[in-house]
C-alpha cells in the first residue's frame, strides 16, 4: 500500500461500529463516521467514501442535509478558516476550511487521492438534485 493512503481495516473500527468522530465547532456539529455512503449508513451518521483514505491524504465524507439526521444541514454556511477535527484510532487531526463550493452531483474530483492531508465533505443541495455542496479543508 502506498504511504499516502490509509485503507480501512478491521482494527480501525471502534466498538460501536464507527470509524471516526467528526467535529465542526462553527456549526456545533459532532457526528460519528461510518464506512460507506448508502442511505442505511447515512441514517446513522456521516459516511466515509469507501475508496478514499481514512487518515493520510484525502478523506471524503458525506452526510444528509435534512430530515432526522441532517448532520451536514449547515455545511454550506462554513467559512474559510473554520476548523474541522477528525478523530480516528490513528489519531486526531485538525483541518482548516479552504473552500465551500456547489458542484455537480456527477463531479467526483473531490474523491481523488492527494498527497496533502485534507478532508472533503459532501452533502446534497436542498431542492437541487443535480448538485452537492463540497467543503474542502486542509490539515494544519
Amino acid at each position: 500500500p502506498s504511504t499516502r493512503y490509509t485503507e480501512v481495516t478491521d482494527d480501525l473500527y471502534y466498538k460501536g461500529g464507527y470509524l471516526a468522530t467528526l467535529k465542526i465547532p462553527a456549526i456545533d456539529l459532532t457526528v460519528k463516521v461510518y464506512e460507506g455512503t448508502d442511505s442505511k449508513t447515512l441514517a446513522k451518521g456521516a459516511g466515509h467514501f469507501e475508496d478514499t483514505s481514512i487518515w493520510r491524504g484525502n478523506i471524503a465524507l458525506a452526510a444528509h442535509n435534512r430530515g432526522v439526521n441532517n448532520h451536514f444541514g449547515q455545511l454550506h454556511t462554513l467559512e474559510i478558516g473554520d476548523k474541522v477535527t477528525l478523530t480516528t484510532k490513528l489519531g486526531t487531526r485538525t483541518y482548516e476550511v479552504v473552500s465551500v463550493s456547489k458542484v455537480l452531483e456527477t463531479d467526483r474530483s473531490g474523491l481523488a487521492a492527494t498527497t496533502e492531508n485534507m478532508i472533503t465533505l459532501y452533502t446534497c443541495v436542498m431542492n437541487q438534485r443535480d448538485y452537492r455542496w463540497c467543503v474542502k479543508a486542509v490539515a494544519q
